[in-house]
């Protein structure tokens, strides 16, 4: 996101990666495919944490359902045994079986001993609702969309309308995919966290964007009418910090406070869930012995890493409604990008509302 250095240096004493993106952590990629077609508005976003293969070199992995309105699969078993064994998927709700279904055949694929020298795998796939913009009811992705996104992925991607977050609206704007990285010396080294989310909640009127209050004003359009808070927004947070399982979930629930900083109060109809993982440490499918030695953060310094957490998140989010461009939803109505309500709240006011003009400055929209 191109939010203003001077800005950026003052909300975080951690500094972005190479590209702001999740990607930015040595070995995770991102694969996207959009589908746009006369009735269909939706996609896949895939999250590939490393370059081994994930199910016979697990990652420490931890869940955490800030409010469980939603369709993930895969969630038990991480919360249980605290890995990760599969790349993460990103659709809308209704495609979450295709997605599993995809999931599973790769894995097969990739591992001849599933399901007959060893147990079966654990997909992870994570969806939000799409269907005020997708007619979602047409069940428009299939597995050839799945492996188009992985075909895709790579170190750097589009953000906003694309992927999963092609039909997804935050605030009652459009929102999507963002990503937002940041990095931190440890002991003379130099560590990454990187952040996506798909981000698709919000009330428009609660929106405040680095204590920039402009959702107030963006619902005096006429654009707007009141809805209700509802959506959901996915969290994946990567890191090559070495924490554990158990700190991984104390990372994730900071999450919360990443998201609420831009407004929500967490409704009742909206699904907030997070998975975060660490590259730092392999946990072997079939160990050559039983002990096993793992780095971690001593848990007297975990202030700092909530901190950047928090920060991350904040700004990913962000990222997914600045990249986002407008889009006429399923019932052909305007759903405004950021930058265009943020425009048209300057047309309204003929141009001299210099809280505003500030707010497009440090977010790089003007």
């Amino acid at each position: 996101m191109g939010l203003n250095k001077a800005f950026l240096d003052r909300i975080s004493d951690t500094k972005p990666g190479k590209n702001n993106l999740i990607t930015d952590v040595p070995g995770v990629t991102v694969g996207q495919h959009t589908i746009i077609t006369e009735r269909l508005k939706t996609g896949v976003t895939v999250v590939v944490p490393t370059m081994d293969n994930i199910f016979e070199h697990k990652l420490a992995a931890a869940g955490q359902l800030i409010n469980g309105f939603g369709k993930s699969t895969g969630l038990v078993q991480v919360e249980e045994l605290g890995t990760l064994e599969t790349p993460i998927v990103l659709t809308n709700t209704l495609s979450v079986g295709v997605g599993y279904n995809y999931l599973v055949k790769k894995a097969l694929a990739e591992n001849e001993e599933i399901g007959l020298a060893t147990g079966t795998v654990n997909p992870v796939v994570m969806e939000c609702n799409d269907g005020a913009v997708n007619n979602i009811r047409d069940l428009g992705v299939t597995e050839e969309d799945f492996a188009r996104a992985f075909a895709d992925r790579g170190e750097c991607f589009e953000e906003g309308c694309v992927g999963g977050g092609t039909g997804m609206c935050c605030y009652d704007l459009k929102g999507g995919i963002g990503s937002a990285s940041r990095q931190i010396e440890i002991d003379g080294q130099t560590f990454t966290m990187g952040a996506l989310v798909m981000s698709n909640y919000g009330y428009v009127s609660d929106l405040d964007i680095y204590d920039h209050q402009v959702g107030h004003k963006i619902s005096q359009l006429p654009e707007y009418h009141k809805r209700d808070e509802d959506g959901s927004i996915i969290t994946i947070i990567a890191t090559d910090i070495p924490f554990n399982s158990r700190q991984l979930k104390r990372i994730a629930k900071r999450s919360s406070v990443g998201i609420t900083r831009t407004g929500s109060f967490i409704g009742n109809d909206s699904g907030e869930i997070t998975l975060a993982f660490s590259t730092a440490n392999k946990i072997e499918h079939s160990p050559k012995q039983q002990l096993s030695m793992q780095k971690a953060i001593s848990d007297d310094q975990m202030d700092r890493y909530f901190r950047m957490t928090v920060a991350v998140v904040e700004e990913a989010n962000l990222s997914s409604l600045v990249h986002a461009k407008t889009t006429i939803d399923r019932k052909g109505q305007q759903r405004l990008s950021l930058a265009d309500a943020l425009a048209k709240v300057q047309l309204q006011a003929q141009g001299t509302d210099s809280d505003v003009a500030e707010l497009q400055k440090m977010l790089g929209l003007i």
